[in-house]
């Protein structure tokens, strides 16, 4: 099976490329920087570069993307372009392809403001009827490209789902706090404290989520 997976020199991209090559697939990856992992040097904003990752390609891991940590550093403009319009250049070339799978990565951070916990109560309850309010433009952008995915899935008939994972970046954790009550390590190893989400897991939604085939890692 031919696979894309943006984000190749990521994190999360890093590691679907080391599954899937490890059973024996073939795999395209994209990203802006070079990699072992990355096959294609190239932005997914440029419309004939994601053109030429998706020939042959039945299935796509998008997980390219800016995210969290990059709100301090880069434009909101930087955010639309990649998170929303690199997600559509995708999404329309994955169709006109007539890809079987197309598997977005989203964030738990599009919840942003709905995650916060009424008053006098120990944590928010979040499940699907949950509106999410997102607090910063990395939020919304996910959003907007959740949105888009749901376009395509509903006009195009293009198979599509939307994990919402929380985090599991190298960066120290951006609150403040958290920060203060907790060395960086053990923020990393406690998930369930940090609302971390440890890799193994993550391969292991994306696994799922490829039309019910396991075909990634074993549970």
């Amino acid at each position: 099976m031919r696979f894309l997976v943006t984000g190749s020199s990521g994190h999360l991209g890093e590691a679907l490329v080391r599954a899937l090559s490890d059973l024996e697939h073939e795999v395209v990856g994209v990203d802006i920087l070079p990699s072992p992992f990355t096959t294609c040097i190239g932005a997914i904003t440029d419309r004939f570069c994601v053109a030429q990752c998706m020939i042959g390609v039945q299935a796509v891991f998008h997980t390219a993307t800016l995210h969290r940590p990059h709100v301090d550093t880069h434009r909101r403009q930087d955010f639309v372009e990649t998170n929303i319009t690199g997600t559509l250049n995708l999404l329309e070339q994955a169709a006109a392809a007539g890809v079987e799978s197309f598997v977005f990565t989203s964030t738990t951070s599009v919840f942003g403001d709905a995650l916060v916990p009424p008053r006098g109560a120990p944590a928010a309850w979040v499940t699907e009827d949950v509106t999410p309010i997102p607090k910063n433009i990395y939020g919304v952008s996910k959003a907007a490209a959740e949105n888009i995915c749901q376009l395509f899935h509903r006009n195009e008939k293009l198979p599509c789902i939307v994990l919402r994972v929380s985090r599991f970046f190298p960066e120290e954790d951006f609150d403040k706090e958290a920060r203060e009550a907790c060395a960086n390590n053990n923020m990393k190893v406690t998930p369930i404290a940090t609302g971390r989400l440890h890799g193994h897991s993550a391969l292991n939604a994306l696994r799922y989520a490829l039309a019910g085939r396991p075909i990634l890692v074993p549970p």
